[in-house]
């Protein structure tokens, strides 16, 4: 199991690494520099080169990659472009905002999802069964985007109950006040995952249920619920817990379209912010961010694994 282990955080080390390389020239394949990135901005061509040279972006990309990677050894991500102010300590503001939104998001369309899909499950071909598939399918269908804007539309405008943008209201940072900024962006991101959940769950519960074992549990008596909760669930877990561990990075994704639409105070906007204006250091540091987040879900899916299934062990 250790070298399992070891194996795999060094193919963690080698994705990463790779991922950077390919960030780092995509990244500077584009013409121009972050200079040119605002055509109102006009500036004498002495103070760009200028520019350019305080910054080092006017090397060779071999010498600008080596020296952003030894930085990265050191625990210094540089500063951005943009802001003129370390990366992670603007990272770090805006981190606790989207940590939040998403892991709420995660919690509560994982529940909802795998409560729903046992239940339709066990109910195969029901009422409430096509119900729920014809509903998982429209919230895979409709763009995060887009009903993002219906529910500002529907929710703050035309019956204002429920505040559109923002975090929380200047001179008040109660819970509730939180809570009320924060149910339209978690509902855009709730919807989706849970339309996306539920389909796992329910196809990984019915692959069980036709199983030889479970026909067997049946012939020898066994009720329904302990069929279900013994020998079911146990052997489902497995593309369960597949699908949650790799849609953790993905719920980072979706948060981005949740926090521009509803302007909550995360990562996502700022992302975009710097993106648009070729902030080279957010970029990598965000793209590393991310490629870690996706490494560490498969490490903590293994590791899942090894814990549920004994015949891995």
């Amino acid at each position: 199991m250790k070298s399992a282990l070891v194996r795999r955080f060094l193919q963690t080390v080698i994705v990463l690494f790779g991922v950077s390389v390919v960030t780092f020239l995509v990244m500077h394949a584009a013409p121009g520099h972050p200079l040119q990135a605002n055509p109102e901005l006009r500036l004498d061509p002495t103070a760009i080169e200028r520019w350019l040279q305080l910054r080092q972006l006017d090397q060779p990309l071999i010498f600008q990659y080596l020296a952003w990677l030894s930085r990265v050894f050191r625990g210094d991500f540089g500063e951005s472009l943009l802001y003129n102010r370390p990366v992670l300590e603007l990272m770090g503001e805006r981190l606790p905002s989207t940590l939040l939104l998403t892991l709420s998001a995660f919690a509560l369309a994982m529940f909802l999802a795998v409560a729903v899909g046992i239940k339709i499950a066990t109910q195969q071909n029901s009422w409430l069964d096509r119900l729920v598939c014809t509903i998982s399918l429209a919230g895979i269908s409709v763009p995060n985007f887009w009903l993002g804007m219906v529910l500002v539309l529907l929710f703050a405008y035309r019956f204002p109950i429920l505040p559109a943008v923002g975090m929380r209201t200047p001179g008040d940072g109660s819970i509730l006040d939180i809570l009320q900024h924060m149910l339209l962006p978690l509902l855009v991101m709730v919807a989706g995952n849970f339309a996306r959940y539920v389909r796992y769950v329910r196809s990984a519960v019915l692959d069980v249920m036709q199983q030889d074992y479970v026909k067997a549990a049946r012939a020898r008596g066994l009720g329904e619920n302990e069929i279900l909760y013994r020998h079911v669930l146990p052997n489902a877990a497995m593309p369960i817990i597949t699908v949650a561990a790799l849609s953790l990075p993905m719920l980072f994704t979706g948060a981005m379209v949740a926090e521009y639409v509803f302007a909550w105070p995360g990562l996502g906007r700022f992302i975009i912010t710097s993106t648009m204006a070729r902030d080279y250091p957010v970029i990598m540091t965000v793209n590393l961010y991310t490629a870690s987040l996706v490494a560490i879900a498969n490490f903590i899916a293994d590791v899942l694994y090894l814990l549920i299934d004994p015949r891995l062990r």
